[in-house]
């Protein structure tokens, strides 16, 4: 049985799926079937996993700043219903926003409305009330554990102009609003990783630490990364755990959790003969990782190539083809579904110094970018044996690196 959102959210590791609908992608959500959904979702149930994220499409619920429309809002409800057929988890994302390299944006806030979401002030109060609305609607559900923002919504920064002020006030605010609505569920913010490693990014990684109830990462080697070292490298196999010590290392909180909450596969990065080897060492790589409060992969489905205008790797990212076939990846992630033993932690950790604190010198956050100085020290170090970061202003603190359970400094 499906247990209330705060036990759930309170489990040592979960393992889920980023859902992209088989049939029609997220378009889908303009004429939803609950038959299509569910056969999706026993896809994902018959490999073990416990939970999905789900993106509803924002100007598709709110196409004018007043007007929040019931029947999509009564789609997304039903969606979670579903999901607790299969005793699956579901976690929220609010602003969609962005999605597989698609930007939506509702057009109260386009043409002559032209404002940024992030610093104009009637834009802000429209989300909010979006943001209320959905996270009441979705809190009278037991299996929702966590609500998100929005996925990767410093994407959307280029068209809406923002500032660091200006960008971690508006995120703080609108958790708020989530947490007032629902309170038993998780409160998060998601940024992909030029919040890490961009050093003219307008979004820091102390949003991602110090905001929400657990910090969230997402982890794709087309940043790059498999370029150092190809397809199974260390580099490459070992990136989710690199930004998952990132986080740790970053956050005020030394026992913060960190939720992989979005990795995948990536083509050509990684050819899809080796799809299956991939999976397996990147989460081997992770398992034994502290600080990990759970994994989702993305995506659970592939998108149907009879769509048209995606980027050719957005295609194949699924675990399942778009006829319901595990592929390579599945078969990977459901072996480490049934290996519990492969989660254990480590107990004490060697950890190597990082140049930087990112929090305090984002400028410099180039210094610990994939293929800088310090994370090919870290690769090389992480061969030996699984290696913990500190930041240069925690090295000598005796209490925070035996409340991490890290050992030898390098």
């Amino acid at each position: 049985m499906i247990t209330n959102a705060r036990t759930q959210s309170t489990r040592r590791f979960r393992l889920g799926a980023n859902y992209v609908p088989s049939d029609g992608w997220f378009y889908s959500w303009l004429d939803f079937s609950a038959d299509a959904a569910r056969r999706d979702l026993e896809d994902l149930a018959s490999i073990g996993l416990d939970h999905v994220r789900v993106f509803p499409v924002w100007p598709w619920i709110q196409p004018n700043r007043a007007l929040l429309r019931q029947r999509p809002i009564d789609d997304l409800l039903t969606l979670i219903d579903v999901a607790a057929e299969f005793d699956l988890g579901v976690a929220v994302d609010l602003l969609q926003g962005h999605l597989s390299s698609f930007d939506f944006l509702p057009s109260w806030i386009l043409t002559w409305h032209q404002s940024s979401i992030f610093t104009d002030r009637t834009a802000r109060d429209g989300i909010s009330e979006y943001v209320r609305r959905i996270s009441t609607e979705v809190a009278t559900r037991p299996n929702v554990f966590a609500i998100t923002l929005g996925n990767e919504v410093n994407n959307l920064w280029p068209a809406n102009p923002t500032t660091p002020a200006a960008s971690h006030q508006w995120a703080t605010e609108l958790l708020d609003v989530v947490r007032a609505a629902a309170p038993d569920a998780l409160h998060l913010h998601s940024v992909f990783d030029d919040a890490w490693y961009a050093p003219d990014h307008p979004f820091h990684p102390a949003e991602a630490v110090e905001l929400g109830d657990l910090t969230t990462v997402h982890s794709w080697v087309f940043n790059g990364t498999s370029r150092i070292d190809g397809p199974l490298g260390p580099a490459t196999t070992s990136h989710a755990d690199y930004l998952l010590e990132l986080a740790a290392s970053s956050a005020p909180d030394a026992n913060r959790p960190v939720w992989l909450q979005e990795v995948g596969v990536p083509r050509p990065d990684v050819p899809a003969e080796q799809a299956g080897e991939f999976v397996a060492r990147t989460l081997a790589t992770v398992a034994g990782n502290p600080a990990l409060w759970g994994v989702t992969w993305w995506a659970s489905h592939d998108i149907d190539r009879r769509l048209t205008d995606f980027p050719d790797r957005e295609y194949d990212l699924g675990l399942f083809t778009v006829d319901h076939r595990p592929k390579p990846a599945a078969l990977a992630l459901a072996e480490f579904a049934r290996d519990t033993a492969a989660h254990a932690a480590a107990r004490v950790r060697p950890a190597l110094v990082a140049p930087i604190n990112p929090l305090r010198e984002p400028t410099r956050r180039a210094e610990i970018a994939p293929g800088s100085a310090f994370h090919q020290e870290w690769v090389k170090a992480r061969q030996t044996e699984p290696t913990a970061i500190v930041t240069p202003d925690r090295a000598t603190d005796e209490g925070y690196l035996a409340a991490r359970g890290l050992g030898p400094l390098r």
